[in-house]
């Protein structure tokens, strides 16, 4: 609920406290005291359009603060988390208006923006007057109250759960599709480079391998020499081994005499001779393996040559040949079982859509069934509100399938007629003020509580009617207040009696800001709401039958 409106150079108001309570308030002055602005200022505050005309000619700028106790799980709450506000303890929303049109907007003392504003007070104030757009005259909120009405918003859920199942198959299929098509375009070059790749059978590391074998042949022939000289060394005329042997000869032939002195010599020149022999097979082994072989290093050049030009061409290392020519394999894979894929997605989002729309159907028919009902209920609250000759209908027109959505298929609005014969038309379009606060309060009761906002506001509901259907506006008003704060601005002292708690708005003159009048608002006692109440009944000279008859009146209701 509205706990306190603060206001500062406001038009006519300079200063204003106001301390509000729960259930139905009266808020009742003469005509021009100043109501108009009180609703101005409020509005100003829940995010309204900003007006340099709002601020006081004696100030710069104005501005007005409006503080909520809200439950902890009221929606609001969620908004401020979503925005990195504090949600703890009261929810107060200030609006600052400057002179030159320059506006500020705060949520608990921090600074936001006037989308923000507008959409925590759209949750938190609902004002209905006959130059009100929102609440129940916003015709994109009616599907949502029709489904709180007649209890649908599990299905309504279940069929936005349905929706977004059927994005996410047409997404699938959609994706699927594009990637086919594209790889179906690049079937034929696919084809081509699979082929000339597998041809070409590159593995892994080969490039490395045939360099080195390359740049092996290319020195061969040195190589050669430098083995061949090597051979010579060891086997040839006054070589290693000759000249081994030799001295193992005569160490041998000397062996005998000594008496085995040098057979430590002879065991190594032994091994000597032993290993000279192996490292001259390997010699031999090796220049048998390092034959140049001019069409062995055509062979390996030509190869090599190949895989490099074909690296090139694919703008790839030649180690990642054999990935591509897989990669490539893998999406003609893909396009031969394409079809088959696109078929299951298909098939997939076409059921998506047949749960969507059968869900739909049915939500449909318990809407159309809820309108009847919801339909009955008004029309039981217009006769005593002098509404008797007027007609309500709940439209719920299907669209086409191609215009379904996540809501459904029903567009729904609320549309009246005033007279017998005249058509049916929007809300705000064709009732009076006082006939449209009177629909409006007609349209809640039989809503309830459900889809308000824990306060509402209206402005003259009892506009041109008195007696009897000024006592049925008061009764109903009464009603609304058991699970809502009501304010209701009333010339009708029968509704005004309703009340629990009233304010008075008046005009009065500040001799010290050089005779300007102000605009003030008094919580009336007993004593005087029973004044107020008079006044009302009797005009400009209260009377004690006035009085006696505001104190019966006050008394009915107590």
């Amino acid at each position: 609920m509205l706990a306190t409106l603060s206001i500062r150079d406001i038009v006519l108001i300079d200063r204003l406290e106001l301390a509000l309570a729960p259930h139905l308030c009266a808020l009742t002055g003469e005509t021009g005291a100043g109501k108009s602005i009180l609703l101005d200022a409020l509005g100003l505050a829940i995010g309204g359009r900003g007006d340099a005309g709002l601020v006081s000619q004696s100030a710069e700028q104005g501005s007005v603060t409006a503080v909520f106790d809200v439950a902890v799980t009221h929606p609001a709450r969620m908004i401020l988390k979503e925005n990195g506000l504090d949600s703890d303890g009261d929810l107060i929303l200030r609006r600052v208006q400057a002179k030159d049109g320059r506006t500020r907007a705060f949520v608990n003392d921090q600074p936001v923006s006037i989308g923000l504003l507008r959409q925590l007070g759209d949750l938190l104030v609902e004002i209905h007057g006959q130059h009100d757009e929102r609440g129940l005259l916003d015709a994109s909120g009616h599907r949502t109250l029709l489904d709180l009405f007649g209890g649908l918003e599990a299905m309504a859920a279940d069929v936005r759960r349905l929706w977004a199942g059927v994005a996410e198959a047409r997404d699938a299929m959609n994706t699927h599709q594009a990637m086919l098509a594209r790889a179906q375009a690049e079937q034929d070059y696919l084809r081509h480079v699979v082929g000339e790749l597998d041809e070409l059978s590159p593995v892994e590391g080969e490039e490395t391998k045939l360099a080195e074998e390359r740049i092996l042949m290319m020195h061969s022939e040195k190589i050669a020499g430098d083995l061949t000289e090597a051979q010579d060394a060891l086997t040839g005329n006054g070589g290693l081994e000759a000249r081994l042997a030799q001295a193992m000869r005569r160490l041998s032939k000397a062996a005998e005499q000594v008496g085995g002195r040098l057979d430590a010599s002879i065991a190594a020149l032994d091994r000597t001779l032993v290993e000279a022999g192996e490292a001259r097979d390997e010699l031999e082994r090796a220049s048998r393996a390092l034959e140049f072989d001019p069409q062995s290093l055509e062979q390996a050049e030509t190869r090599l040559f190949a895989l490099r030009a074909a690296a090139r061409k694919h703008n790839v290392q030649v180690d990642q040949l054999a990935a591509l020519a897989n990669k490539y394999r893998s999406q003609l894979a893909d396009i031969e079982g394409g079809e088959a894929k696109l078929e299951e997605l298909r098939k997939a989002s076409d059921a998506a859509r047949a749960a969507y729309f059968q869900a739909a159907e049915a939500l449909s028919l318990r809407r159309v069934k809820s309108a009847a009902k919801l339909d009955q209920h008004v029309m039981a609250e217009l006769k005593p509100l002098k509404l008797d000759k007027a007609t309500f209908k709940t439209s719920v027109e299907q669209v086409s399938a191609d215009n379904a959505g996540p809501d459904g298929l029903d567009k729904v609005s609320f549309l009246i007629s005033t007279n017998p014969g005249s058509p049916l038309g929007a809300l705000i379009k064709i009732a009076s003020g006082g006939e449209l606060s009177r629909f409006v309060l007609a349209l809640k009761v039989a809503l309830a509580s459900q889809g308000s906002a824990p306060t509402l506001i209206f402005d003259e509901v009892d506009s041109g009617v008195g007696g009897a259907v000024a006592e049925a506006v008061g009764l109903r008003l009464a009603e609304l207040a058991k699970t809502a704060q009501i304010l209701v601005v009333t010339h009708s002292p029968q509704v005004a009696a309703r009340a629990q708690y009233h304010l008075r708005i008046s005009k009065s003159e500040m001799k010290a800001k050089g005779a300007r009048v102000a605009t003030r608002v008094d919580s009336l006692d007993d004593m005087e709401r029973r004044e107020e109440i008079a006044r009302m009944l009797a005009g400009a000279t209260v009377t004690d039958e006035a009085r006696a008859a505001a104190a019966k009146l006050i008394g009915s209701h107590a």
